[in-house]
C-alpha cells in the first residue's frame, strides 16, 4: 500500500521515468503534461498513405491516440490496436510495429522508442469490455436494396456464411429480395422501420452508425480467395502469409 502511494505521489511531483528520458524531448510534436506526454504518430497505409495523430502516454502506462487523419473523421480517441485498424493498413497487424512516432524527422516504429517501456496491458485492457470483445473481429449488419422494389433488406454477417451469403448478393448489381437463402422474403413485405434499422449489432453503441469495433475493412471471415472482385483480390495480395 505504501509503495502504491509513494508510487502516486512520486508521478504528481513530475519525478515519472518518462520525464527524463532525451529521447522523447526529441519526437515531434512533444508535449508535456503533469501525468503524462503527447507526441505526433501515425500509421501507413499502401493504399491510403499516412493516417496521422497523437499519442498520449500516461504514467499509469495507458496508451491512447487522438486521430487527426482527416478534418472530417469522427473517430475520436482510440486505442493502438483500433488506429492501427481506422488506418486500414495492409498486412498482419501489430501495432507495436506498424504504428510509428516521428524522431528527428524519421519516422520510428514504438517498438524501437523507449514509449513501450512504460507501456502497462493491464491498463489498456480496461479499454474493453471483456478480453474476448478484445480479439473479438466483430461485423456489423449491413443492407442491400432489392433492384426490383427498392426496399432495403438486412444482412447479418455473424458467420463466414453469412458473410459470403452478403458479398455474392452486394456484387450482384440486379440482387432482389427473393435471391436472399434464409429468412425467405418477397417484395411484398414490409421493409424495416427506419429506427429499427439504426439498430446493426455494434458491440458498443446500439445506434452506431459505424465505428472501429464494427467496421471491418478485411479479414479472413469476410473476403475470399476464390472471389476475383477487386476487395477480396486486394485483401489476398496485401495480406502477408
Amino acid at each position: 500500500m505504501r509503495s502504491s502511494e509513494s508510487e502516486s505521489n512520486s508521478n504528481s511531483n513530475g519525478n515519472w521515468g518518462m520525464f527524463e528520458e532525451e529521447e522523447v524531448e526529441k519526437m515531434g510534436g512533444f508535449v508535456k503534461g503533469s501525468d503524462y506526454i503527447e507526441v505526433n504518430c501515425g500509421c501507413t497505409s499502401k493504399k491510403y498513405g499516412d493516417f496521422c495523430g497523437k499519442l498520449r502516454v500516461s504514467s499509469s502506462g495507458h496508451f491512447l491516440i487522438f486521430c487527426f487523419c482527416s478534418d472530417s473523421c469522427n473517430a475520436g480517441t482510440m486505442t493502438p490496436e483500433e488506429f492501427e485498424k481506422h488506418s486500414q493498413r495492409e498486412g498482419i497487424k501489430k501495432w507495436k510495429s506498424n504504428i510509428w512516432v516521428s524522431l528527428e524527422g524519421l519516422k520510428v516504429p514504438l517498438w524501437r522508442t523507449c514509449l513501450l517501456k512504460y507501456y502497462k496491458h493491464s491498463q489498456n485492457e480496461a479499454n474493453w469490455t471483456s478480453g474476448a470483445l478484445r480479439r473479438r473481429n466483430f461485423h456489423r449488419d449491413e443492407f442491400i436494396r432489392c433492384s426490383h422494389c427498392n426496399k432495403e433488406r438486412r444482412f447479418r454477417l455473424r458467420t463466414r456464411d453469412q458473410c459470403r451469403i452478403y458479398h455474392n448478393a452486394i456484387t450482384n448489381q440486379r440482387w432482389k429480395c427473393v435471391d436472399r437463402p434464409y429468412d425467405i422474403i418477397t417484395c411484398d413485405d414490409d421493409e424495416e422501420r427506419e429506427s429499427r434499422k439504426s439498430s446493426r449489432g455494434c458491440p458498443r453503441s446500439s445506434k452506431c452508425r459505424g465505428c472501429t469495433s464494427c467496421v471491418c475493412f478485411g479479414c479472413l471471415r469476410c473476403r475470399f480467395l476464390d472471389c476475383l472482385c477487386r476487395a477480396c483480390t486486394d485483401f489476398v495480395q496485401n495480406t502477408a502469409p
